[in-house]
């Protein structure tokens, strides 16, 4: 009998692994939106998302509501790596009584012993009484939480049941008790000061009251943090003591029930519940049933029921009565007494296994009971108990192994080194714990190393952390929207653009007033999209940037093939002579023509020519001016189709027949409008930024006629070169602006297109190194390069889901030392540009649909666009907040979007082949 019960409180290794993976699968449902309330592992969001970093100073009060008193702490925190925080603490014993009795007296009680204690420890002699000193609230019960400030009670649990709690939200009742105690009074002195000044929680009401709650958390997140001012980050903490419960820092967008999606949370796992549904039935044994049928609540927290000390002695004593019944012990003596409940504590239990002595310790526990055992009794109970306070240690190493192997897996690490910080009746009461957690944990998750820590001063220190950090954190989150307001457009900002984009756009249209417009919207002499009757063999050239191309495109019924081959320009050539750049072009273009075995043959060319031009002809077009970085010499005013003419002279090549020029706009609506016939918009978004559109005719004044339509090359990039957006610049862009090669032009592509947004970024993060915001304030060199931020960069670390340990990879990459809260405000940062830079590009868009609309004399109109453009295609959010933006201001437009597939190579044939259709 004495082996069969041993065996039952044994749980094999391959009936630990598979509770493992059971837990992991309660954790992710715990973790979803949609399965949440079906989970046992409730994964509460605790809203701290940050740990400590050493510079916390000021005073903090801190009430911890412990099973049977409550604990009240005054923490000072110099800002020195929190080594050597001054702690002054004071312990209540609780009435008899209370708690079971109303809420309100519960809070009342609390309130008094904050007063009581604020009154003893602080100096009524120094200080003014209008600052507001912040209170760390430890508050071990599940709870919901909203707000670091505001968590409704989900349950009493540990022998609480006051009335009138549940569903309520707990700080608002201490805020409430702790007000009527009139703490902002003179008498109780203010020595003890916040540096945080005029700080108010959401829970002020108007009244200023000199303790102010701040944070709430319960015992396992105030280890954790305790654990977190030991001079090393710890981002999980188990609690094994009269209950248990274990929390660790997840991915904040894994925690789908909290609405941040930035960098880590804290989570609260409750695992005690864990079990609940049955899962752990084939592991309950007899005893663990008799203990939780005479609990307060049967069939619950049956994972607390076999680890909590709370429980411990009740399953011994149990197991006990068993073999009693059973012969197997106390047959030389009366054992009745074990029928009361609660006569064999967990105390006793840890004393007689953490005796070295033989069953010295045994006998006297059961001499205490009255009762005589035989040597043979005497050895069977130390090995019951040890059975049930090793399997207990094992269980929470188990839950422990299934929680590091979440953490690797979802951080995507070979290897997980973390620290664990560790409290309570049961590690601290058992030797061998620390022991049997590092090794079965370690034997179930190889993958992962845990160090231990050993939390001092229970959860009240982590407490005060809590509240330091969340001050901190507020006040930084304070000066970060400072430097990042004049990015952040109103609904009125956006709708100004939008009308500031419509007014210039008449400009460039009108006869009279094309010369002073910022956007020149220039006529492109393209007058049809294609209509799928296209047929033929087609060269296309590609000069838009460092990149060259020449493509042979060959329209056929069935659709469209095409081969090309890239030519790199070199920088000499882009800022040399224009006769050097365009005889650089012919010999790529004659390279081509080799590899094609084409040399004899002269087909219809178009050319995409990504430059302003005014167009004169749609095989004649004079350079407005360079962009890009490009600034050769000879060539603006110039024609640039005549120019290339001259080079093939120069190289005597005579089967040249160019058709066409185009820019990338035009090309990508083109290409768009050979899939689909309501493509009229054709917009770029990359290195730079750019639109076209099909106008009416009659509208365009700067061309002779009136019937059919042409689409306008509208240089958009341009907007604003007259001062019109001067009021939403901001000091990031005029830095940025002066830095580049044409300074004042361009101004709306510095806001909106990739060449610029990471520069602004990197012009932001120096701002906020200099303010502490970053990187501890510490001076980073690599960061005072310019253009060493990338924009590929901002699409990367705007990645939803993209692990912090990614960004800070990057960020390394970089020679920038960041920690993961500098991880998550660079993506605050990034995600700030490109929304502006999207919902600028969405206005511009807008104002060309609404004009669409009504120069047609539609009601509605129903468009679309094709687009090109790495930003737009690569960045994850740039597309729908541009699309957003757009939905918003143009109500009455229903706008597709068709991602161009080579807009500029085949866009330049397709304008060819419609322009030898139409001859």
């Amino acid at each position: 009998q004495i082996q069969r019960a041993l065996r039952s409180l044994t749980v094999p290794l391959e009936r630990l692994h598979l509770m493992k993976g059971h837990m992991i699968q309660d954790m992710c449902r715990g973790l979803s939106h949609e399965t949440h309330t079906q989970a046992k592992v409730r994964m509460l969001p605790t809203y701290i998302c940050s740990t400590p970093n050493g510079t916390e100073k000021g005073n903090f009060l801190v009430v911890e509501l412990c099973q049977s008193l409550v604990r009240t702490l005054l923490v000072t925190l110099y800002g020195d790596g929190n080594l050597s925080p001054q702690m002054v603490y004071k312990i209540f014993d609780m009435p008899e009584g209370i708690r079971q009795g109303e809420g309100e007296a519960l809070f009342d009680f609390i309130a008094q012993c904050v007063s009581q204690f604020l009154a003893e420890t602080t100096n009524p002699n120094n200080g003014s009484s209008e600052e507001c000193l912040p209170l760390g609230f430890v508050f071990p019960f599940t709870c919901r939480q909203t707000q670091l400030d505001k968590a409704e009670l989900i349950s009493w649990s540990k022998g609480f049941s006051c009335s009138g709690v549940v569903g309520k939200d707990v700080v608002q009742l201490l805020q409430a008790a702790i007000n009527k105690q009139d703490m902002g009074g003179n008498g109780g002195g203010s020595r003890w000061l916040s540096p945080w000044r005029g700080w108010k929680s959401s829970h002020s009401n108007g009244q200023h009251s000199r303790v102010q709650v701040v944070a709430l958390m319960n015992d396992t997140v105030g280890t954790m943090m305790t654990c977190s001012t030991e001079g090393r980050p710890c981002e999980v903490a188990v609690v094994a003591d009269k209950g248990s419960n274990c929390c660790f820092m997840a991915e904040a967008y894994l925690v789908e029930t909290a609405e941040e999606t930035s960098g880590r949370m804290c989570v609260n796992t409750e695992w005690g519940c864990f079990g609940d549904d049955g899962t752990l039935n084939d592991i309950i044994t007899p005893y663990d049933q008799c203990v939780d049928e005479e609990s307060s609540n049967p069939g619950e927290k049956r994972f607390e029921k076999l680890v909590g000390s709370l429980y411990l002695g009740e399953i011994v004593r149990h197991a006990l009565i068993g073999l009693t019944t059973e012969k197997a012990l106390f047959t030389e003596t009366n054992a009745s007494i074990l029928k009361e409940k609660g006569v064999f504590t967990t105390q006793h239990v840890l004393d007689i296994i953490n005796n070295e002595d033989g069953t010295t310790e045994v006998k006297r526990v059961l001499h205490l009971l009255g009762m005589q055992p035989s040597e043979r009794d005497c050895g069977r109970v130390q090995q019951i108990c040890r059975a049930v306070v090793g399997r207990a240690a094992t269980l929470h190493a188990t839950g422990l192994a299934a929680i590091l192997s979440y953490m690797c897996q979802t951080r995507e690490m070979e290897q997980l080194l973390v620290n664990v910080g560790v409290e309570g009746e049961l590690y601290q009461g058992f030797k061998r714990f620390e022991e049997i957690l590092q090794s079965v944990s370690r034997l179930l998750s190889p993958e992962c190393m845990a160090t231990f820590l050993p939390s001092r001063d229970g959860s009240g220190r982590g407490a005060a952390m809590v509240t330091a950090v969340a001050l901190r954190m507020a006040a930084q989150r304070r000066e970060v929207d400072e430097v990042l307001a004049p990015l952040r457009l109103t609904r009125a900002d956006l709708e100004q653009v939008q009308q500031l984009m419509r007014q210039e756009m008449e400009r460039g249209l009108a006869k009279s007033t094309h010369a002073t417009a910022s956007v020149r919207m220039l006529p492109t002499f393209v007058c049809h999209t294609p209509d799928g009757t296209e047929r033929g063999d087609f060269l296309a050239l590609d000069l838009g940037g460092t990149n060259f191309r020449v493509l042979l495109v060959h329209v056929a019924e069935e659709g469209i093939s095409m081969a090309s081959e890239i030519y790199v320009i070199p920088p000499a050539i882009m800022q040399g002579t224009g006769e050097a750049l365009f005889d650089h072009i012919m010999d790529c273009i004659m390279d081509f023509q080799r590899k094609q075995n084409m040399m004899l043959q002269t087909l219809p060319l178009g050319f995409t020519f990504s430059f302003p031009c005014q167009q004169v002809g749609l095989d004649k077009a004079l350079l407005l001016t360079w962009t890009k970085g490009f600034s050769a010499s000879g060539c603006v005013g110039q024609d640039v189709v005549h120019l290339l003419r001259e080079a093939a002279q120069r190289k005597g090549n005579s089967g040249l027949q160019v058709v066409a020029l185009v820019n990338d706009t035009v090309g990508t609506m083109m290409a768009c409008g050979y899939d689909d016939p309501k493509c009229e918009i054709g917009l770029i978004v990359g290195t730079g930024t750019n639109a076209c559109y099909m106008e009416e005719m009659r509208n365009v004044g700067t061309v002779e006629g009136e019937l059919g339509r042409m689409c306008i090359n509208m240089e958009w990039g341009a907007f604003g070169d007259n001062g019109c957006l001067d009021r939403i610049l901001t000091h990031f862009d005029k830095v940025v602006d002066e830095s580049t090669i044409n300074p004042g032009k361009q101004r709306f592509e510095k806001l909106v297109s990739g060449m610029y947004l990471g520069e602004i970024v990197r012009q932001i993060l120096m701002v906020m190194t200099e303010k502490q915001l970053l990187f501890q304030g510490r001076s980073c060199t690599k960061l005072q390069t310019r253009n060493i931020f990338q924009t590929k960069f901002l699409s990367t670390i705007e990645l939803n889901g993209l692990a912090l340990r990614q960004i800070r990879a990057i960020l390394q990459e970089l020679e920038l030392d960041a920690s993961f809260e500098d991880s998550v405000l660079m993506r605050q940062v990034c995600q700030a540009v490109s929304l502006r830079a999207a919902q600028l590009c969405g206005a511009g868009l807008a104002a060309v649909v609404e004009n669409m609309q009504e120069k047609r004399g539609l009601t509605h109109l129903t468009v679309t666009v094709g687009v090109d453009g790495t930003l737009y295609k690569l960045h994850p959010c740039f597309s729908k907040n541009l699309q957003n933006t757009l939905k918003e201001l143009a109500p009455n437009c229903n706008v597709s979007f068709l991602l161009s597939e080579d807009g500029s190579g085949k866009g330049a044939a397709l304008v060819a082949a419609v322009a030898c259709r139409a001859a």
